[in-house]
């Protein structure tokens, strides 16, 4: 076993005796740092979030908030994490520690009744309050700094991003004062120790093997180490982000004998833009992917922001999505629009996959024992005209009763090719071939959506459960059609 350690508010803790599937969660609380809660142990709730040095992408560091009851504290061996405590600046003994600003003002705004949900609420705060290129909207103009003076809700006049808050809940207080006190907050202050904290570089990852009771957390240096393990352990849990792993341990007291961490792996972690192509590593976080990309595929522009919250995006990776084989993930009837491949590595070498060709049953696919997913490959040029219809019952943070990609090409007012995505409508996502071809080389039309979304009610084998019925769900598959048409119509190239 190695000797374990992880930094937290500044001091260094060794992560021993802690099983390896203990949550970072737990193993704060066992340390008297019981201003991290836990409320729903499923990454909904956003009481147990914490902050953690991670890879910048303006500054070499940024200060990522996640949801510590989902993440392994294993997989944070050699990693640096600040919680709510560690926020405040501790005086000369026998006087008060001195309120961050962000604790400031939820106090002074009254953004905190019963307190359960404030320290997450203060951590989420924070990650958005030292996000680098935050800006006020007199300096930023109408962009995405800009806040409510530019006529904008969800952001503040300081440049606070509200969705930096979502995955967070109050049930007490009411969002009103929590709002005012992120719309409150200004810049860090020069002497700020953890705003300077951000201009080092984060902890490089360290190689990692800790066991306890017949159990291990592995983390190797290189791709190839780690496959050549998963050729030696194929019974081995691959996690990254531990957004789906993390929510088996605690709801379903589920437990593995070896668990492989690939979310740091530097082969995985690489996004590159070819003349043909985009190669997405399928250990980036979507924020890391958002952040990076900045519009340019706009299909998935439009998917990140209905992906569970912040909180989870800023964990969750394509490959872990992919990997599970969810008939009702989010990302696959996106990336099936996009006639996206997976690039498959095993230690014998590499394979490009269709993602058409990937899901073969219900969280079935073809990747082998041993095979993980190294990276995603989006085909260029994109697509004109595309859209992402997420139907739920909740605006974000749900799960999809169904989900719709699309992406047209439609020239001199035909639909010269039509790929379409869905989710939540089979046993695995499909496209939607029986609708493509209804579409394809005729006129982008009032009759030919008609029609088209008459087929596409009929695509999949969709069921009724607790979500939708399954006659919603077909119906919810034309109207999404009709839909496209309706908001496309005027911006189509003729």
């Amino acid at each position: 076993m190695t000797a374990a350690r992880i930094t937290v508010n500044g001091k260094e803790a060794p992560i021993a005796p802690a099983a390896p599937h203990t949550t970072v969660l737990d193993f704060l609380r066992e340390r008297g740092l019981t201003g991290t809660k836990e409320g729903c142990a499923e990454g909904e709730c956003g009481a147990c979030s914490v902050l953690v040095a991670r890879p910048g992408v303006n500054k070499p560091t940024d200060w990522v908030p996640v949801n510590a009851c989902l993440v392994p504290v294993a997989a944070l061996d050699g990693q640096e994490v600040v919680t709510s405590e560690g926020l405040a600046t501790v005086g000369a003994p026998g006087t008060a520690p001195v309120l961050h600003p962000v604790q400031e003002e939820m106090a002074v705004r009254g953004g905190s009744q019963c307190g359960y949900c404030t320290p997450g609420f203060v951590c989420s705060m924070a990650g958005e309050y030292y996000r680098p290129d935050r800006c006020a909207a007199a300096d930023c103009g109408a962009g995405a700094g800009a806040g409510a003076e530019a006529g904008d809700a969800e952001h503040g006049p300081n440049g606070f991003d509200l969705h930096a808050l979502s995955g967070n809940l109050c049930r007490c207080t009411g969002y009103r004062p929590i709002r005012d006190a992120a719309f409150a907050v200004g810049a860090p202050a020069d002497e700020d120790p953890l705003a300077r904290r951000r201009d080092q570089a984060p902890p490089a990852p360290v190689a990692t093997d800790y066991r306890q009771d017949d159990r291990a957390f592995v983390r190797r240096n290189t791709l190839a180490e780690t496959l050549r393990l998963l050729r030696e352990r194929p019974d081995a849990v691959v996690v990254a982000g531990s957004t789906d792993w993390g929510v088996e341990v605690n709801i379903r007291s589920r437990r593995a004998d070896c668990v492989v961490a690939v979310d740091r792996l530097p082969e995985l972690r690489d996004l590159r833009v070819e003349s043909d192509h985009i190669e997405i590593g399928a250990a980036l976080t979507l924020t890391e992917i958002e952040r990076r990309l900045d519009g340019t595929v706009p299909l998935l522009a439009e998917l990140f922001p209905q992906f569970a919250s912040r909180l989870i995006r800023n964990g969750a990776t394509l490959g872990g999505n992919l990997g599970t084989g969810s008939p009702i993930g989010d990302s696959p009837p996106v990336l099936l629009a996009l006639e996206a491949s997976l690039v498959l590595a095993d230690a014998d070498g590499e394979r490009v996959v269709p993602l058409a060709e990937y899901f073969t049953g219900y969280r079935q696919s073809v990747r082998r024992p041993g095979e993980l997913i190294r990276a995603v490959r989006l085909p260029l040029p994109l697509s004109p005209v595309t859209a992402f219809h997420k139907i739920a019952k909740r605006r974000f943070d749900d799960i999809s009763s169904v989900a719709v990609a699309f992406a047209l090409d439609v020239e001199g007012g035909t639909v010269r090719k039509a790929r379409i995505g869905l989710g939540g409508v089979a046993a695995t996502p499909v496209r939607a071939l029986a609708t493509e071809a209804a579409l394809e080389g005729r006129p982008w039309t009032a009759e030919t959506a008609g029609a088209a979304a008459e087929v596409l009610r009929g695509e999949g084998t969709p069921m009724s459960d607790h979500r939708a019925s399954a006659g919603y769900r077909s119906a919810m598959l034309g109207q999404s059609l009709l839909k496209l048409y309706a908001q496309t119509t005027e911006a189509v190239p003729s």
